[in-house]
């Protein structure tokens, strides 16, 4: 094509393209570019503006590393991956929501009953449930992948004082479905705003807070899998997480129980003179097509 215009280069794009495309590949680059055309168009974009946008590339892949997720970070405080998760999303199951560039892989072990709250100060938390297919029976043999930060806000991998696998463990529920274990209470905390993402939220006068929680990532032959995290009722940014991960069916009561009430047949019960905070939870996963 020796004309090329404003006006027509998204049609030459895509005659570009060859015809022997997969097919989800020829749509998904043929929307993004038609869609990126027409976002330079409408706001008349300059080259200063356009450097601006390389430069915000250019950052989060400088301080990208196997610990810290600019990109994702990006994606999440732009609401695209929150946009995703409720995408596909199933209506009859618990939402999903953010993984969050914090994730561990190849957590240990935590047995069912066990604690991660080890010898670090702050309420204790004692978080249970069931994991039930969509008619509400429970599944046999789900692995819960269940994460959160330290009292300092801190993700493992984000402290150095922290061991690696500090407040990450891998649960596999028995016949009955139910998971429990015992963890400090979470608290909310700031995503890090040292990088590029941190210029963005401050360019769009935002704040970086996102409401305490509980990260699970859920797991059972013949079901879709979860990512997902569940959210306390009284938490002062709610209604303002700066990564768009709250859905209504992730928001839960914690109750506060005394030091009698704490149940046997766990791992921390010979520590528990104090009252503690009590969340159940249930997990519901939808069969996979």
């Amino acid at each position: 094509m020796r004309t090329v215009t404003k006006d027509n280069i998204t049609d030459v794009f895509k005659s570009y393209m060859s015809k022997d495309m997969e097919p989800r590949m020829r749509e998904v680059m043929g929307s993004l570019v038609t869609h990126l055309h027409d976002f330079a168009r409408e706001t008349n974009l300059t080259h200063d503006e356009w450097r601006a946008g390389i430069a915000f590339l250019e950052g989060c892949a400088a301080i990208e590393t196997e610990d810290r997720h600019e990109f994702i970070l990006a994606s999440d405080v732009l609401g695209l991956s929150s946009l995703v998760d409720m995408l596909h999303s199933s209506p009859t199951a618990t939402s999903s929501s953010v993984l969050g560039p914090f994730h561990v892989s190849g957590a240990p072990p935590l047995p069912v009953g066990g604690d991660m709250k080890r010898d670090f100060g702050g309420p204790i938390l004692l978080a249970e449930g069931v994991v039930r297919d969509t008619d509400g029976n429970p599944i046999s043999g789900a692995t819960i992948d269940i994460w959160q930060t330290a009292p300092n806000g801190l993700y493992a991998s984000q402290d150095d004082a922290q061991d690696t696998y500090s407040f990450h463990g891998l649960q596999t529920v028995g016949d009955d479905g139910r998971y429990a274990f015992t963890t400090v209470k979470p608290v909310e905390y700031t995503v890090p705003t040292d990088g590029p993402v941190g210029d963005i939220l401050r360019a769009c006068g935002r704040h970086p807070w996102r409401p305490s929680h509980l990260h699970y990532i859920v797991e059972a032959d013949g079901f879709s899998p979860l990512v997902t995290e569940i959210f306390p009722d009284d938490d002062p940014y709610l209604d303002e997480d700066t990564v768009f991960g709250v859905r209504s069916d992730l928001v839960m009561s914690y109750e506060e129980r005394p030091a009698d009430a704490f149940p046997d047949g766990m791992v921390i019960s010979g520590k528990v003179d104090e009252p503690f905070l009590y969340v159940k939870f249930d997990v519901i996963l939808s069969r996979r097509d």
